[in-house]
Order: structure tokens, then C-alpha cells, then sequence
């Protein structure tokens, strides 16, 4: 907090700010493990959902109380990668479909209660997973009000085309925007 407020005072613009959870608490995880392969327990609308969803606002109000606000937060970074990443990185796994459902039963209706203007991004792992992951979430009417943008990392891309990931889903999708939320290089060796 003291350095983000060091960066905002320096700043002549506004800092946009955004956030992205790697994992729930082990509780609320079928894995029982902050760490390796697992979902939130149970399904969208229970407990451990609308439980995480509050996590997201308590977030924000315990950084809001030191003057941080945050203009967007990820529903998940890379979701997928909950069911291939190594055992010991914290994640949690969502589907498409349970991405959606969590948006549109939990996370959504939190965030549009909360007195924060918070956009929420929805994906934030590979472009590879457009436009399949857009249709379903940006598909569903409800889920599609509460998301602002699609958060897309960048080390598959040599694999797909932007034509058939990026240009697909902004066609379908016009309304919502597209933004690059993670990258770096030499991550894999073979780009």
C-alpha cells in the first residue's frame, strides 16, 4: 500500500488498477489446499460461492479504507490452468460454464451491491480459449451484464491466429473489450 501510494502520488494520470485471485482459502476448495487441482466446493449460488464472492468485495473495502480503488478485478487468473498447473501453485479451476454461472449467481450481483465501481473481467488465460469461453459466458444474458471486458494472457499465442481468437470474439462480443492482463518472455521455450 505504501508503494502504491508512492506510484499514485507520482503519477500525472490516473493508475488503473486491477486484480486477479490465484486461489480461495483451502476451505473452500475440493482439494482442501490453497495449492494444486481443485474447484470452489459445491456449485454457483451456495455457500462457498457467494462466501468467495465476498472475499472479492472485503478486498476492496479493506484497500478502499487506505484510498487504493481498483478499476477492474479478474473472475479467476488462468481458471484452466487450475487443472494442469503443477501441485504446488495455488489456483482454483473453473470451466467456462462454471466461470459463468459464478459471475451470474455470486460474483456479479456482489460486486453491483458493493458501493465500488469495479468493472469485472471475465477468462484471464489464454487467447487460445477464444471465442469458446466468450460465447459462454458473454453468451448467457445475465453473466454478459455484469462483465466489462475479456482478460487475455499472451504465451499461446503463436498457436492461434488473432483472427480466429481476438477479431472472433470482438465480432461476436463488440460491447465488451479485450485486454492483455498478463505476459512476459522466456516463459516457454519454444517462442
Amino acid at each position: 500500500i505504501p508503494l502504491l501510494h508512492r506510484v499514485l502520488a507520482m503519477s500525472k494520470r490516473p493508475l488503473l488498477l486491477f486484480a486477479s485471485p490465484w486461489t480461495a482459502p483451502a476451505w473452500m476448495k475440493s482439494n482442501g489446499d490453497v495449492r494444486g487441482k481443485g474447484t470452489l466446493k459445491g456449485k454457483a449460488g451456495d455457500k462457498y460461492h457467494k462466501t468467495w464472492a465476498n472475499y472479492f468485495i472485503k478486498f476492496l473495502d479493506e484497500y478502499a479504507k487506505h484510498n487504493v480503488t481498483f478499476w477492474a478485478v479478474t473472475a479467476q487468473n488462468e481458471p484452466l490452468a487450475g487443472l494442469f498447473t503443477p501441485p504446488q501453485a495455488p489456483t482454483i479451476a473453473f470451466t467456462a460454464a462454471q466461470q459463468r454461472d459464478f459471475i451470474a449467481q455470486d460474483l456479479g450481483p456482489a460486486l453491483a451491491r458493493s458501493p465500488h465501481r469495479t468493472r469485472l473481467l471475465m477468462l484471464d488465460d489464454q487467447r487460445i480459449h477464444l471465442p469458446h469461453w466468450a460465447k459462454v459466458v458473454l453468451g448467457n444474458a445475465t453473466a454478459a451484464r455484469y462483465v466489462a471486458g475479456v482478460a487475455i494472457h499472451w504465451y499461446l499465442d503463436a498457436i492461434v491466429p488473432p483472427g480466429c481468437s481476438l477479431e472472433a470474439t470482438h465480432k461476436l462480443f463488440p460491447d465488451h473489450f479485450l485486454l492483455y492482463t498478463e505476459a512476459c518472455t522466456g516463459v516457454l521455450m519454444f517462442r
